[in-house]
């Protein structure tokens, strides 16, 4: 019982953290050949925001003082800059970053169609403006912002943990999760070309709402109940999958997408979402594999005649709706406050 509060104290504990590990953002964007726009997004709350701050080296000039507003959940700056060689050989560094748990992601566009997209981290704090296109590193970038996105998504891998537990055998789990992949690629790639646009905070409360729904139907199965979710798992899975690929548009658009590499970026963003998921899933696959070989659970399972995968669908269900119910009541608070 220790162990289990324990375990829901350290999941409560992580909201607190989840604005902090958001990225933050920096657009340079090249307005006239010596002259760039910059706007830097930092994550907060409230009217508290990361200790980040943008420097540019001595060859750059601020043409206007920054103007900052709240938006979304984030500090927003804009300001004008000047560069004699347009940026090219400079260096630009985030003070303040090695200090936190989050990242910045850097992005610089020039007029004649070239863009600069870069990673930054708290133990990489500085780049070095290159002339030249980084194809390369931005399939790599966005490829892992997919992976980070989806393993620090807690509302995300509880709704695809609550999916596992709810599904009956292997080939039944494959088809689900082809469902729910497929519809969130969808919704995520429409969003990001501008075809659909939806509130990000109402979706975000419906994603809520999406976990509970399925974490009730745990229980119900374990009532043994035949409802459409526990009969046929995927239709529910590609409706609510259609919800959470607005979720994840409402991240990659935090961030921001090259023009020139659109359907680069936003497909490998989607591989990483996916190669995370997948990564997930093996990890609660091995994990239940390796309690099942410990002799006083097998002990246990002969002894009352179930398996140890029965006997955690309820805790599990318990667990991820109370956590899920809490998201619903924060964020449909939030939406009238």
């Amino acid at each position: 019982m220790r162990s289990f509060l324990l375990l829901v104290t350290l999941l409560f504990s992580s909201l607190t953290f989840a604005h902090e590990l958001r990225p933050a953002s920096l657009s340079v964007i090249q307005s006239a050949p010596e002259q760039f726009e910059v706007t830097w997004r930092v994550p907060a709350r409230g009217d508290m925001r990361l200790s980040l701050y943008v420097e540019f080296d001595d060859q750059t000039h601020e043409r206007s003082l920054p103007t900052a507003q709240m938006v979304g959940g984030y500090y927003v700056e804009r300001w004008e800059i000047s560069h004699p060689q347009a940026l090219i050989g400079s260096t630009i560094a985030i003070d303040g970053l090695a200090n936190t748990m989050t990242d910045a992601l850097v992005r610089i566009s020039w007029l004649d169609g070239r863009e600069q997209v870069i990673r930054l981290l708290p133990d990489r704090t500085r780049l070095i403006v290159e002339d030249k296109d980084g194809i390369v590193e931005v399939a790599g970038t966005y490829f892992v912002l997919g992976i980070e996105h989806i393993l620090l998504g807690i509302d995300h891998l509880l709704f695809v943990l609550a999916l596992v537990v709810l599904v009956s055998g292997g080939r039944q789990l494959v088809v689900t999760i082809t469902a729910f992949t497929l519809a969130h690629s969808i919704t995520l790639a429409l969003a990001v070309l501008g075809v659909v646009s939806v509130p990000q905070a109402p979706v975000e409360a419906v994603i809520a709402l999406s976990i509970v729904f399925i974490a009730t139907e745990i229980l119900h199965k374990l009532e043994g109940r035949k409802t459409l979710a526990i009969r046929k798992p995927w239709i529910v899975a590609f409706g609510f999958g259609l919800l959470h690929g607005l979720g994840f548009a409402g991240a990659l658009s935090d961030i921001g997408v090259p023009e020139h590499a659109i359907p680069l970026s936003l497909g490998l963003f989607n591989v990483g979402v996916e190669a995370g998921q997948l990564a997930f899933i093996a990890g609660i696959a091995a994990l239940m594999y390796l309690l099942r070989r410990v002799k006083p659970v097998q002990l246990w399972e002969i002894r009352t005649g179930t398996t140890a995968t029965a006997a955690s669908a309820l805790p599990v269900a318990y667990l991820v709706g109370g956590l899920s119910a809490w998201w619903l009541i924060d964020r449909t608070i939030a939406l009238v406050v």
